[in-house]
């Protein structure tokens, strides 16, 4: 990888080459929906440990921001009914046009909502609430005061709210980092990811790796996302009246993304 030249990231530079050609959105519009959801995995270590998590109680399942169904289409297949909520309606669309794939039973289970994390009322209760990584950091400090009376307000009885935390794993990596990947349509991308060690906030950038050889528009995904350390975390979930009972750590040591799995309860 070429050195990122002062004031000029791998990213800006990789799409100033595209020149016109450069469509630019948002990871989750509707020319950067798709492309997200082509790079939805649904066998990693988050979805398995929040699968794994669920398993020990029975009853339906809230996901929130939940997307084209990273976690709620495998919560499915275990045969939970599950409540997924997200504001896109463009990722909503690639979430119901998988149900209608999926086996009728599977699509008996599931309730789409379009809705705000921050705030919402479903007028009923869950004894699982999930939010995965990233997610949270989408919100500002009110957004999150927001969210955190939200799932309280939905919590059934000794239900647990589970979500995980992204943080650098790798004080001394690199700031950007640049790397191939493999879509499940089996296009391959650039995934570019700006973040300085420290940096409240961290820029992804994705575009397909090779375009055609012409003069037809190229999407070009970014989006700048804030950074929510875990110390600052626990200090709201405390304030807010959710009591953390674990802490699982899902990423080997010195890993750039360092993630970890939270459960809470409501303080009682």
């Amino acid at each position: 990888m070429a050195p990122t030249t002062a004031g000029t990231t791998l990213a800006a530079r990789r799409t100033a080459e595209l020149g016109d050609r450069a469509r630019v959105c948002g990871l989750y519009d509707a020319l950067g929906a798709p492309l997200y959801h082509d790079l939805a995995t649904y066998d990693d270590p988050e979805t398995r440990a929040l699968l794994t998590a669920v398993r020990t109680t029975p009853g339906p399942v809230l996901d929130l921001a939940a997307g084209s169904g990273r976690f709620t289409l495998p919560l499915l297949a275990t045969g939970r009914e599950v409540t997924a909520l997200d504001l896109s309606a463009d990722m909503l669309t690639l979430l119901r046009t998988e149900l209608d794939r999926a086996p009728a039973s599977m699509r008996a289970r599931c309730t789409v909502v379009r809705g705000d994390m921050s705030r919402f009322a479903l007028g009923r209760s869950f004894p699982h609430i999930l939010l995965g990584t990233t997610s949270l950091s989408l919100l500002d400090e009110e957004g999150r005061a927001g969210l955190y009376r939200s799932v309280l307000a939905h919590l059934a009885e000794g239900g647990r709210f589970l979500l995980t935390v992204l943080e650098r794993g790798d004080g001394d990596g690199p700031d950007e980092t640049a790397v191939r990947v493999t879509g499940a349509g089996g296009t391959v991308y650039e995934l570019y990811e700006h973040w300085p060690a420290g940096a409240d906030s961290r820029t992804v950038t994705l575009l397909p790796a090779d375009p055609p050889q012409d003069d037809s528009p190229v999407t070009v995904c970014t989006d700048r996302v804030a950074v929510l350390d875990l110390p600052r975390l626990e200090e709201e979930l405390a304030a807010s009246g959710l009591t953390i009972t674990s802490r699982l750590p899902l990423s080997p040591p010195g890993e750039r993304h360092h993630v970890t799995l939270l459960t809470t309860e409501a303080s009682r």
